[in-house]
């Protein structure tokens, strides 16, 4: 009788001990293998950022900028004399030691890994070290026409595996389309974007693609003339569209689903896990695995794009996958390519509330609250860096006049960024911006390995879609396309 009532104290000392906010699912198996990891909760983003803010310690974090109500206190700063309380950026080309980093074999031994590092710990989170892997299947085929140019695309699924965690399912959806006439393997950009009606639901094949969802930018250079992905196939290149919401979802209460839950089989991330950017980006490396395979596809000419968060993982894939061999990257503003010491419109302290945390490590949320932007080890013009020497192109729409983005992603924050990161494109034997001067909207700086400009219209790539083109001439070089029919009607075409 004594030994029960020991055994029922023991229980209960047990039940007190465990904390009251985790959730039951979060309990590991006394050995592994004894039971599968339950369903990942239902919990909000308010939820998951209230449990790594106290994975943290913090209890408070400092108000965001407002972006669209002129009279609330808080309302973004616009005043470039008031932009730079940080002025002095960590220097890329010096090492943690104090050395200073004078030649390419101490850049890409010692001091890009100590960014990448820092990157990583603090700013998008470790990618974990047995992320389950993906078989990719073409399912479906379809010839079709984008403009005057015969074309292919193939719809493609990457399945993650799953046997882990059955109940967290991630497909990765991809297009790839390629000019029909092409007489070799083509160079491809690759956009993180949508690709309506190519699954579920997608009309009979051949069809006309549907046109891109409100708030998708769509690409056209000037109203009527040609989209990105014409211009593309004309030059002799195919294009590739990945889903990111496929990967990850684009919010907080999806951080125990989509690629980073399965990795986590359910379970809520650590401070220094990745985040939606790095998962996104991961997506991307996954679908240039696949290119690597197709035989329509040069894999050594694959380019990244992205508009907004998109800009953002594109310009994250660009600095931790080296395979990318050009980047555009599209008014990518805060967390992006906009300087986090610059308190200009977007401010590090909106990235780390509820809204946006989710695309940044946990660790990140500290620099708004017990931190601040200038504690950070790294800053914008060093993940800018960590895509020399390859050919980046930085874009924006104009920040005032007739239907312009605005002043909230900072065109001049991201283009210090960039003049920031020149030394070490010159350390790498490449050009840099050629000027520190911001530049009048529509001046293109595309006479170096960096590239710059800033379009009249508004939260669009598609004006600068000619420009990029041009640039990127001087490296990707696509196979000529043979005359369309009848003779003559499309000419010899390519680099």
């Amino acid at each position: 009788m004594a030994m029960a009532a020991i055994r029922s104290i023991v229980s209960v000392l047990l039940v007190l001990l465990v904390p009251a906010h985790a959730p039951a699912e979060e309990k590991a198996p006394v050995t592994p293998g004894d039971a599968a990891p339950k369903a990942p909760a239902e919990w909000t983003a308010k939820d998951d950022h209230r449990d790594m803010m106290a994975q943290l310690g913090i209890t408070t974090l400092r108000q965001g900028a407002d972006g669209m109500n002129r009279q609330a206190p808080n309302y973004q700063n616009t005043d470039e004399a008031r932009a730079n309380p940080w002025p002095e950026l960590p220097d890329p080309l010096r090492l943690k030691d104090g050395r200073k980093v004078t030649t390419a074999e101490m850049w890409l031994k010692e001091r890009r890994p100590e960014i990448v590092e820092d990157f990583e710990r603090e700013v998008y989170g470790r990618i974990p070290a047995k992320v389950p892997g993906v078989t990719w299947e073409v399912t479906r085929y379809t010839e079709e026409t984008e403009g005057d140019i015969p074309a292919i695309t193939k719809t493609i699924v990457g399945r993650a595996d799953n046997s882990k965690c059955p109940s967290i399912t991630v497909e990765i959806q991809l297009t790839l389309t390629t000019p029909a006439r092409a007489t070799g393997p083509v160079p491809v950009m690759m956009e993180f974007g949508f690709a309506p009606g190519a699954f579920r639901g997608a009309g009979p094949a051949g069809t006309k693609k549907a046109a891109p969802a409100p708030g998708v930018p769509s690409g056209k250079s000037r109203p009527g003339g040609p989209g990105w992905q014409e211009q593309a196939l004309s030059k002799g290149w195919g294009y590739a569209i990945i889903v990111p919401a496929s990967i990850q979802a684009d919010n907080g209460s999806g951080l125990r689903k989509g690629i980073i839950g399965l990795s986590n089989e359910g379970r809520p991330r650590k401070p220094d896990d990745w985040g939606a950017l790095r998962a996104w980006a991961w997506g991307a490396s996954r679908a240039l695995d696949y290119l690597e395979t197709d035989k329509a596809v040069d894999a050594k000419q694959v380019g990244i794009e992205g508009l907004s968060r998109y800009g953002k993982a594109a310009l994250v894939a660009m600095a931790f996958d080296e395979r990318f061999a050009i980047g555009f990257i599209g008014s990518s503003g805060a967390g992006g390519a906009k300087l986090h010491r610059r308190t200009f419109g977007e401010l590090v302290e909106n990235l780390t509330g509820s809204g946006e945390y989710h695309w940044m490590a946990g660790n990140f949320i500290k620099y708004g609250g017990s931190l601040n932007a200038g504690d950070l080890p790294v800053d914008a013009h060093e993940l800018i860096a960590l895509c020399a020497p390859r050919p980046t192109f930085i874009s924006y729409g104009a920040s005032s006049g007739p239907g312009a983005e605005g002043t909230w992603v900072d065109q001049k924050g991201s283009f210090m960024a960039a003049v920031a990161a020149g030394p070490v494109y010159r350390l790498l034997g490449k050009k840099d911006l050629g000027t520190s001067e911001f530049p009048a909207v529509e001046t293109a700086l595309i006479d170096g390995d960096l590239a710059f400009r800033q379009h009249a219209g508004g939260h669009t790539t598609g004006p600068n879609w000619p420009t990029f083109l041009e640039f990127a001439g001087r490296y990707i070089r696509g196979p000529r396309l043979p005359p369309a029919q009848p003779p003559g009607a499309g000419g010899e075409r390519g680099f």
